[in-house]
């Protein structure tokens, strides 16, 4: 989508602190972080929000989340702990809308979170 900042990054045509990259997701550091380590793990392709995904898209959600769970474990987060987060539309705090999952760590994290 040629609007879609994310779809930018992806694109290259705007930076990122990429720290995972393969043929279906990026990764890349959030610019406006939460938490010593904020990732943002995001498909390649554009989806708007969790509400758009179909039934083949099970298999890349499974992708984003089994690497977040890679990242936090490099990082040394699997066993402290860590938190993996989609928000779906504005009223979640969805201000990107191209499905991306968080991926905090690194500080203690309380629930409910806001």
């Amino acid at each position: 989508m040629a609007d879609c900042l994310f779809c930018k990054i992806v694109a290259g045509e705007i930076p990122a602190a990429i720290v995972y990259q393969d043929a279906e997701v990026m990764a890349f550091n959030d610019i406006n972080p939460q938490a010593p380590m904020h990732v943002l793990v995001v498909p390649r392709r554009h989806i708007p929000t969790l509400n758009a995904l179909t039934e083949a898209d099970d298999e890349l959600v499974g992708v984003m989340t089994r690497r977040a769970a890679a990242l936090a474990a490099e990082r040394g987060y699997a066993e402290r702990g860590y938190r993996t987060v989609f928000n779906c539309g504005a009223g979640a705090g969805q201000t990107v809308f191209h499905i991306h999952l968080h991926v905090l760590a690194g500080r203690t994290l309380t629930w409910p979170p806001g």
